[in-house]
């Protein structure tokens, strides 16, 4: 069965953006955290940004499905850009957009617990990318399998939290972690037990 893999920018107090949806406080990133990232998660760069990094003929190394919400969409949009991840799968959950005029990518107005499970039981080696953001990936919870946590050396003081929605805790524990100049880490966490 594929994995469910919430792989995510968080700052040092829990925020995956601010409270307009700002992200430009992650910013600049470590250029061996930056290095990490492009070898490692290669197919979590946009579309339109690899040909600047060079990721133009790089394949895939772990997803090829990414599941966001449209707070993860929508700068894309705000750009021009209708598939933010066109080397992947793309599906939007949101009750409020309407609808995507790409056809590239799929919206789904609601179940996005139906989505993932459905995604999960296909068959494949590749996972699936929780790519963002806190209401959906609060939503589910109980589905993902593997926590994959960037963690910036920046407070942001508010915003959006890695997690929304109900109180329903849920053990997780390291198995992997990578430390890079300027305080920067990523950690690979899966479910407790």
């Amino acid at each position: 069965m594929r994995k469910l893999v919430y792989y995510i920018g968080v700052s040092l107090d829990g925020c995956i953006a601010g409270p307009g949806g700002e992200f430009d406080f992650f910013f600049p990133v470590a250029p061996d955290m930056a290095e990490f990232q492009q070898s490692e998660y290669p197919e979590t760069l946009p579309s339109h940004v690899r040909p600047h990094l060079g990721l133009v003929d790089v394949p895939n190394k772990r997803f090829d499905t990414v599941v966001m919400g449209r707070g993860t969409y929508q700068p894309g949009l705000d750009v021009g850009v209708t598939s933010p991840y066109a080397h992947l799968r793309q599906y939007v959950v949101s009750g409020s957009l309407g609808e995507i005029a790409d056809p590239a990518v799929e919206l789904v107005p609601s179940d996005p617990l139906g989505l993932v499970r459905r995604l999960k039981a296909e068959e494949g080696a590749a996972d699936v990318w929780l790519c963002g953001g806190g209401v959906l990936a609060g939503q589910l919870l109980a589905e993902i399998d593997e926590l994959v946590i960037k963690r910036y050396p920046v407070v942001a003081g508010g915003g959006l939290p890695v997690f929304a929605g109900g109180y329903a805790p849920r053990p997780f524990v390291p198995v992997e972690e990578h430390s890079f100049s300027g305080g920067g880490t990523v950690t690979t966490y899966r479910p407790a037990g």
